[in-house]
């Protein structure tokens, strides 16, 4: 009985000493004080583990993590990405509980809610990275560069349509495999949506302080970056888009 009870003290000291060293992992794995450069990093280097199969994720989706965010957030990063399910932030970054703020809507489009979204991150949570994240083969915009200005006969989607179709006239001209060709999007229709994509992508991240007087002042202070980038269905690789 006694040696019962010995082991059982032994091992409720055990289980307290992994909590809190969980929990110290936690912490020094959200770090508040992080610059947008780091916070870029910091993303891709959990793209590159994602890509090479050598994800460590997982260690921050445990209860230890979960307690020690129960009651605040410091994201590092926001993620502004498509809602397709294929393209989820958190596993292509190797990313846990706590560490990005994901705002997920088809073709990125940036409404009024999206911003006050994206405005509540990196305001009020003080996120110092804006990822505007397109991906390969969109949905979305194979719908705007399809739909030709015809409706789809959906009022929604067409308000979707209506958001990226000012990026398919640019992309045609910036496109390396439209060159020579006048009618791109039918003759090289893969090819060009990808351009579209690329556009629309970098578009939305170019226009995010023409919509919002909160994030121009941040991105002017330097205590916001905004990149635009790209995801590979593929290979699974995110480039930063130029």
């Amino acid at each position: 009985m006694i040696r019962n009870s010995l082991l059982g003290k032994v091992a409720t000291v055990i289980g307290l000493l992994t909590a809190v060293a969980g929990l110290a992992f936690a912490s020094t794995h959200v770090d508040a004080g992080m610059t947008p450069d780091e916070a870029l990093q910091k993303m891709m280097d959990g793209n590159k583990r994602y890509v090479e199969n050598q994800m460590t994720g997982s260690n921050m989706c445990g209860a230890a993590t979960r307690t020690s965010l129960a009651k605040s957030q410091k994201p590092y990063a926001i993620v502004l990405t498509c809602s397709d399910s294929r393209v989820p932030p958190e596993i292509i970054f190797d990313k846990g509980l706590g560490e990005i703020f994901v705002i997920r809507v088809a073709g990125n489009v940036p409404d009024p809610i999206v911003l006050g979204s994206i405005e509540y991150a990196a305001e009020h949570l003080s996120s110092p990275l804006l990822m505007v994240l397109g991906h390969e083969r969109c949905g979305a915009v194979s719908a705007a560069v399809g739909a030709k200005g015809k409706s789809t006969g959906s009022a929604n989607i067409d308000a979707i349509i209506k958001a990226i179709s000012p990026n398919i006239k640019p992309a045609a001209k910036s496109c390396d495999a439209c060159k020579g060709e006048a009618k791109c999007a039918d003759t090289k229709k893969e090819a060009f949506i990808e351009c579209v994509v690329d556009a629309n992508a970098k578009a939305v991240a170019a226009g995010i302080t023409k919509k919002s007087k909160i994030l121009k002042h941040l991105v002017e202070t330097k205590k916001l970056k905004v990149v635009a980038a790209k995801y590979d269905l593929d290979d699974g690789a995110v480039t930063v888009l130029k």
